[in-house]
């Protein structure tokens, strides 16, 4: 009771809208852009507090449609059976189960209209037939009265009865043809008519050819296939396409057959004709009126049996159209279960339990698959075919012996055996002959130069006359590397001035052992890429290889600068150096390159700093030889790079 104020504002896009009513009574109608809005007393009384708010989803029956589609299922009870269960999920009860009743209702309707088209035009044509054929056996019996009016004839019949007695055959014969002739003149009209073509051909009219009954019914099929096709598809579907085609083919078919039919009467009726011209003889003599009035009465049989013909066909098609059955026959009415369907209690713990499971083994696997630096063999040989020497232990908690030499004689500890694998690996890849091993990395502070040192002691303990040659002339690290005074002379100075120089000023013996001889990088130069081309580098090798039994390289990073791929040309191996934690996966891919070009003879690589104790951590460069690449000179150190990764 009272006023009842309401606030409607709604959204089309991005723009809103907004207006007020007030009501005295219910029903109350509110236009909108969505359309009309009523609003009805409820069934029972529902208490509305004063700014009561009500928030409703108006969607297009489109939408409602492909929603009660996607949530419809229908599937049969058995192969064997033709018994199908409808159900729909549906948050109302009875919603769900009007829907059903109401789509089995519209589901029989349809196929009964379907079915009821083809008597529907056949009654059709037989009420336009009757009309025209009542209309002329009326002009016929009207003739016959005038006739006996104006010949004074009462009892004609009884008169001709004796002549037409041996003519009764013929009579019958040449009424059937006549009327079968009249029918098929009357279905060859209606085929002529071009607004006919893809329209239902009546075909109940009594016609006694067995092959033009056949041809109009599947004409008749084809149409109703398409109509029923039309409903759910547009007249450029291809299946639609195609069953026109279809009709304009059978079409041609029915023209076709109706003149072949029609010509067979005529041949048929012309028989009859010629077989009881004895008969017409014998009528002939009769008198001219009653010659005249056979022919009259003739006539009216004839159209007389036509009409009763057509009567008789309209009672059949009659009985048709009312003893239609339903297609679908309900077994069980439409009902709701007592349980909701959804959601599933048992598939959401289910499904919970699952991911319980399979999400902590998903986080390994992303953590793993979005780290970009290398942590173990796995990885690199994800990367690259290039075979694993060795992964080296990390020495954060070690000692060095002296700079960042771990190796010591006759120590069994996890460096010293690593080294002496990697050391094994070496002596077994390199062939007879071979000697110069050049050791590299993609970018600096990946232990280079750790490795290179620790394999030379290790080649030295071994017995082996072994020299380590600092051929990184940009940045020469090998005085970190064995602890000696950075301003060492060495292979830059002799490869300046060969013909001045004397190689052996350059090289010393280190403290460490007597087999292992140390050949600096000497002074920095202002052309480093040059030096390292010129001849005088073949020349110094050639002698070298003749002094020790092996020689190592310790070069710049060769992803970086172009020094350690010219200098190439002199090793017999490579050994590419990552650093387990900080060498970018993307970065070490270099190496593949350097595999397809076939830069080196032989091809390795080895993982420096693997933490076997805590092999996943982040942690710094523990070996104490970290080092950043740079320089204050004008020209520059040329790396383009500066090394994040010190150690803290």
């Amino acid at each position: 009771k009272g006023t009842l104020d309401v606030l409607l504002s709604y959204e089309i896009g991005e723009q809103g809208f907004e207006y007020s009513y007030a009501f005295d009574s219910l029903p109350a109608v509110i236009p909108s852009e969505y359309g009309v809005i009523t609003l009805t007393k409820p069934q029972q009384e529902v208490a509305i507090s004063e700014n009561f708010k009500m928030i409703t989803n108006i969607a297009s029956p489109i939408a409602v449609a492909r929603g009660y589609s996607k949530n419809l299922s229908v599937s049969a009870t058995s192969k064997l059976t033709t018994i199908a269960n409808i159900s729909i999920k549906n948050s109302v009860k009875k919603r769900g189960v009007d829907f059903i009743n109401k789509l089995v209702e519209l589901y029989n309707k349809e196929a009964n209209d379907e079915k009821n088209i083809v008597a529907q035009k056949t009654a059709d044509f037989i009420d336009e037939r009757i009309l025209v054929i009542g209309e002329e056996l009326e002009s016929t019996d009207r003739e016959v009265a005038s006739f006996k009016q104006r010949s004074g004839l009462t009892d004609i019949e009884s008169e001709a009865q004796l002549a037409l007695q041996e003519n009764s055959i013929y009579q019958q014969q040449f009424t059937e043809v006549n009327t079968q002739i009249s029918l098929v003149e009357f279905l060859r009209d209606y085929v002529a008519k071009a607004e006919h073509i893809g329209e239902i051909i009546p075909s109940n009219v009594g016609l006694k050819d067995v092959d033009l009954s056949t041809v109009i019914d599947q004409y008749n099929a084809l149409v109703i296939e398409r109509k029923r096709l039309l409903l759910t598809s547009t007249e450029s579907n291809p299946v639609v396409v195609s069953v026109t085609s279809s009709i304009q083919t059978m079409y041609n078919t029915v023209e076709a057959t109706v003149a072949s039919v029609l010509n067979g009467l005529q041949i048929r009726k012309q028989a009859i004709e010629k077989e009881s011209g004895s008969f017409q003889s014998r009528i002939s003599k009769a008198p001219e009126k009653e010659k005249e009035y056979l022919s009259i009465a003739r006539q009216q049989e004839i159209k007389a049996a036509l009409y009763i013909t057509l009567l008789q066909k309209r009672e059949e098609n009659a009985i048709t159209l009312s003893a239609t059955a339903n297609n679908g026959r309900i077994i069980a009415e439409a009902m709701a279960d007592t349980n909701p369907v959804e959601p599933n209690s048992m598939m959401i713990m289910l499904v919970a339990l699952m991911l319980g499971l399979c999400a902590p083994i998903a986080i390994l696997y992303l953590r793993d698959l979005l780290k970009f630096k290398i942590d173990d063999r796995a990885d690199v040989e994800r990367i690259t075919s290039v075979p694993v020497l060795s992964e080296l232990p990390s020495g954060r908690k070690q000692t060095p012996v002296i700079g960042s030499v771990m190796v010591r004689e006759n120590k069994n500890d996890m460096m010293e055996e690593s080294f002496r694998a990697l050391r094994t690996q070496v002596l077994f890849m390199l062939e007879k002959g071979q000697q110069v091993l050049l050791v590299t990395s993609s970018q600096p502070g990946e232990g280079k130069s750790f490795v290179t040192a620790n394999l030379a002691v290790s080649l030295a303990y071994l017995g082996k006359k072994t020299l380590v040659i600092g051929a990184d002339i940009r940045k020469p690290g090998l005085n970190k590397a064995f602890g000696f005074n950075k301003k060492q002379y060495g292979v830059s100075n002799y490869l300046n001035d060969p013909e001045g120089t004397r190689l052996e000023d350059f090289i010393f013996t280190s403290e460490l052992s007597e087999n292992l001889h140390i050949l600096p990088g000497g002074t920095v130069p202002p052309n480093p890429t040059e030096l390292v081309a010129r001849n005088a580098l073949e020349v110094m090798m050639e002698k070298l290889r003749t002094q020790y039994d092996y020689i190592l390289l310790d070069t710049a990073p060769i992803g970086m600068v172009a020094d350690t791929a010219i200098i190439g040309r002199v090793a017999d191996m490579c050994i590419y150096v990552c650093r387990s934690e900080y060498t970018p996966k993307a970065a070490f891919a270099y190496i593949n390159v350097l595999q397809n070009q076939k830069k080196f003879n032989t091809l390795a690589t080895v993982i420096n700093d693997v933490d076997y104790a805590k092999r996943k951590s982040r942690y710094g460069y523990g070996y104490g030889y970290g080092y950043g690449y740079g320089y204050g000179y004008g020209y520059g150190y040329g790396y383009g790079y500066e090394s994040k990764n010190k150690k803290k």
